[in-house]
């Protein structure tokens, strides 16, 4: 293939001969283009990062995830991957080798959780809560990929004065790793939400990376997310009843012709009356004072702002609602949120659906993220 395309490209321009320098450099890129990276997902969820990697042309070889709801979606959603439910805390790198099917691993990406705290001066990350972070630097000492992303919370950067940050850039530069971080706002990508995240980029060729530019200069909105969508129910399979009217829209259902996981939840009357008080990207301070402070957190009844990207949406707690009608987002809502397409069909119970989409990363953010890795290793 490489061969045909110098022919096709280059040989057509040449007044003289070349080098085998130039050939050979030719025939490396090419080879690269038409071979496909594999990537390791640890801590992958229902998938969102496998997804937007996926969109990329990167191959994921395996998830993996100790919650059982989360893999079964991953599993029903790449079929060209494999869902392992294992508990990363214990889990060895070298009891998955068998589920790789001897092919190299390029890329690790995840998102394992750093809870841990500092006591008297003691390294954040040797707290016995972070079995999970540690494990995930055991991975990459085992595999060496090329590159590693690896996602978490913004204030991850600012706790204890930065001492997690630098632990985490030293103990993947020990591993000879080329580290650099950044926050990313999922707006900035085209996902209808701010949800901020700070990732964290890994080289093993030392090569410098750059975090991918703001790619719209549009923000999309939570209408343009959400507006061809009923206020009702629909069974899962049936047709949309409304026409997109929208590039996003267009977007979500490229490959779906049908709806899924559009069940909405039934509030009582008092909580449906509360709501409708709440004008579009309202919140609680726009309820009459007796009322204000019938929910004790600050982000209780608080209302989509159909002109605005989402704040960043949770797992399910039920104080964030649509921007025009009276509940909560549904699971499919919520995807599209995130920016799941249509066709990323989530399982389990509705309450488990919820957790699963509110936990993930934006694919189309990761997508981004993934389209640079491949640029700087020259894919």
């Amino acid at each position: 293939q490489a061969g045909l395309r110098f022919k096709q490209l280059l040989c057509p321009r040449l007044t003289e001969p070349v080098g085998r320098k130039v050939v050979e450099n030719f025939v490396k890129i090419e080879y690269n283009r038409y071979i496909m990276l594999n990537a390791l997902d640890l801590f992958c969820g229902c998938g969102g990062l496998s997804l937007g990697f996926e969109k990329a042309g990167i191959n994921i070889l395996l998830g993996i995830d100790a919650w059982q709801d989360a893999i079964t979606t991953f599993n029903y959603n790449h079929k060209n991957s494999k869902g392992l439910c294992a508990d990363l805390s214990t889990l060895n790198p070298k009891d998955i080798e068998s589920n790789l099917n001897g092919k190299t691993v390029d890329i690790i990406i995840g998102g394992p959780p750093c809870q841990g705290f500092s006591v008297a001066g003691k390294r954040i990350l040797d707290d016995e809560r972070n079995k999970l972070y540690k494990n995930f630097v055991k991975f990459v000492d085992y595999f060496k990929p090329k590159a590693f992303v690896m996602e978490n919370v913004p204030n991850i950067l600012s706790i204890g004065g930065g001492i997690v940050r630098d632990s985490i850039v030293k103990d993947f530069s020990d591993l000879g790793y080329k580290v650099v971080f950044q926050v990313l706002t999922a707006s900035n990508y085209g996902t209808p939400q701010n949800r901020r995240r700070a990732v964290f980029v890994g080289l093993k060729n030392g090569s410098d990376f750059s975090f991918p530019e703001k790619s719209v200069s549009h923000l999309t909105t939570s209408f343009e997310a959400l507006s061809d969508l009923p206020e009702n129910s629909l069974t899962d399979g049936s047709s949309y009843p409304i026409a997109a009217n929208c590039d996003y829209q267009k977007l979500m259902r490229k490959n779906s012709n049908k709806i899924f996981n559009h069940e909405i939840t039934e509030h009582n009357e008092r909580t449906r009356k509360i709501i409708a008080l709440v004008p579009d990207g309202g919140n609680y301070k726009d309820l009459p004072p007796e009322l204000q402070q019938t929910r004790k957190v600050h982000i209780a009844w608080t209302r989509l702002n159909s002109q605005k990207p989402s704040f960043t949406i949770d797992t399910g707690h039920r104080h964030h609602f649509h921007y025009k009608f009276n509940r909560i987002p549904t699971v499919r809502e919520s995807a599209r949120i995130q920016s799941f397409p249509d066709d990323f069909i989530f399982l389990g119970t509705k309450t488990s659906q919820y957790k699963q989409v509110g936990n993930a990363v934006p694919p189309l953010m990761a997508e981004a993220i993934a389209e640079k890795i491949k640029e700087t290793l020259n894919v």
